[in-house]
């Protein structure tokens, strides 16, 4: 096993565990409360709080499945530059404390999803299955790694929906699909600026992707969502259900998110944390704030 590298050694335990629990990947899950926002059902009995909980046990769900890939991937990642400081790839944390880890993970997880019911604990259920799956074979699958990361944040959606018993927008449905797709490409693009032609050596299936091939499918995918967005906000359907069409007001804040990440992209180099950008990078943070803000002033203010 590789040594830790400089400076690793010295972080106290509880910190490399929640290191590797990756807490800053959390924001994901944000996804789980889009129905209860759009679906107007904060404020409807106890909406909000299994919403909550929904959140967390998809946050504790997806930090198992990181640990099961970060072990599964310890030796590759070790040959990167940024996943080599990842905990198990440092060699902070052995197999026996990374079980413990995952079980307890899982085990919350699980805990949590059958206090909100079967239907829930379904989705999850099978959301924990597929991201076993791709950390065991599908992320070696050039297009459906992407395709299955879009997946992933679809059931999200899906989960944060069954949580608080509201529909699933088709709209909203097929406006996650898209966004997840595009973050994702944008992630292979990142990944191959940073591995440069170690790249199909770190995974394989990173060597059948190019950057012309990358750029396209992240124009293709932005341009769909920006799309999709719109049509929703002005759609019949929409429109009976928020009281008017003052969602369209909120279009001029999802192109500028998806144009300031294509720039952060092409011009910043960066791209390969999604959640690193919307936490780190002050425009992204408040064209976010932004939409969410008049999203609920639209969604939640008073009729005309």
């Amino acid at each position: 096993m590789s040594p830790a590298p400089a400076g690793d050694s010295e972080r106290p335990l509880p910190w490399v565990l929640l290191e590797q629990l990756r807490p800053r990947q959390w924001t994901k899950n944000a996804a789980v409360l889009a129905p209860l926002l759009f679906a107007r059902s904060v404020f409807a009995g106890d909406s909000a709080w299994r919403a909550v909980l929904a959140g967390v046990a998809f946050s504790l769900a997806a930090s198992g499945v990181y640990v099961l890939n970060d072990w599964l991937d310890r030796e590759k990642d070790r040959l990167h530059p940024e996943k080599r400081h990842r905990p198990i790839a440092a060699g902070r944390v052995g197999p026996g404390l990374a079980a413990a880890l995952l079980g307890a993970c899982w085990g919350g997880a699980a805990a949590l999803s059958l206090h909100l019911g079967t239907a829930f604990s379904g989705v999850l259920g099978g959301y924990v299955a597929m991201q076993v799956l791709y950390s065991s074979w599908l992320k070696h699958q050039v297009l459906v790694d992407v395709l299955v990361i879009a997946i992933g944040f679809v059931l999200r959606v899906v989960a944060g929906a069954v949580a608080i018993s509201v529909p699933v927008s088709n709209w909203l449905y097929l406006c996650t699909l898209l966004l997840a797709l595009f973050l994702g490409f944008a992630k292979r693009r990142a990944e191959l600026g940073v591995l440069e032609g170690d790249a199909g050596a770190h995974r394989a299936n990173l060597g059948e992707y190019s950057v012309a091939l990358l750029d396209q499918l992240i124009s293709v995918t932005a341009a769909c969502c920006i799309l999709a967005y719109g049509l929703y906000t002005v759609s019949p359907d929409t429109v009976r259900h928020v009281g008017s069409d003052d969602l369209k007001f909120t279009v001029p804040f999802v192109v500028h998110g998806i144009f300031r990440y294509l720039y952060l992209v092409h011009r910043r180099g960066l791209g390969g944390s999604p959640e690193k950008v919307l936490l780190t990078d002050v425009p992204m943070g408040v064209t976010v704030l932004g939409f969410v803000s008049l999203a609920v002033g639209v969604l939640y203010g008073v009729r005309r």
